[in-house]
């Protein structure tokens, strides 16, 4: 299940786009302000998404720490499978959520609200932008943003049960939001308008919904041939 996750949640972060529009466009705009003048632009915006997938990464790892310790059960319970259902239900809400069919996603955010008001202070003594390593830092703070997107695909990260593939996963998640945060940051009056299309966002929104119900597929099937007990043994 792992290489499907790693593709999945990669296609998810470059359809997330739409997502990415609405909620850090402003954020996006507001640190290309902060930029010197006189400099290209682009090595600041790849340093802030570095430092930002380098976050997800970190925060990919310590969930799927969780999720390895969890398999201590497995023998009783077929932990992995459950978490992968799990996993696969979230992406068919976030579709459901780019698609803008319901934003039951948004409730997700506050989960992350308690951090982020501590590391939020942290983030005006890095303003201005005035050197790459700055950016780079910037972008590792912004990284822990209450983001439903981000918290959605933590989920596949838990049920992979490694600490290491959570951080790829995350990482993977990452790599595919970056052609949206760089052409936003770039070329934000351009794009726009046809980034938050309705049409695009039912497209994106569609196909996102369907790994997660080719997911669920998976799931149930494994399930019907194999049963609660033979599900525990089965490998993923």
């Amino acid at each position: 299940m792992s290489e499907f996750s790693v593709v999945a949640v990669l296609l998810v972060g470059f359809l997330g786009g739409v997502h990415c529009l609405g909620m850090c466009g402003s954020i996006v705009g507001i640190f290309t302000t902060q930029l010197p003048a006189d400099r290209a632009r682009w090595p600041f915006h790849l340093a802030y998404s570095s430092g930002r997938i380098a976050s997800y990464a970190v925060a990919g790892a310590l969930v799927g720490s969780v999720g390895q310790a969890g398999f201590l059960m497995r023998d009783a319970v077929p932990v992995q499978h459950l978490l992968f259902a799990l996993s696969s239900t979230m992406l068919v809400l976030l579709g459901l959520y780019l698609s803008g069919l319901w934003g039951v996603v948004r409730r997700i955010e506050k989960l992350g609200g308690g951090l982020w008001k501590h590391l939020q202070p942290f983030t005006a003594k890095l303003l201005p932008v005035n050197t790459v390593p700055r950016a780079l830092s910037l972008g590792a703070l912004w990284g822990w943003l209450p983001c439903g997107l981000v918290y959605s695909v933590l989920v596949t990260a838990l049920a992979s049960g490694s600490t290491v593939q959570g951080a790829l996963i995350m990482a993977a998640f990452g790599l595919g939001t970056l052609p949206n945060l760089l052409a936003i940051g770039l070329f934000w009056e351009k794009i726009k308008g046809h980034a938050q299309s309705p049409r695009v966002r039912m497209v994106a929104g569609l196909v996102v919904m369907a790994f997660g119900v080719y997911g669920l597929y998976k799931v149930s099937y494994t399930f019907y041939v194999h049963g609660w007990a033979g599900a525990c043994h089965v490998a993923a």
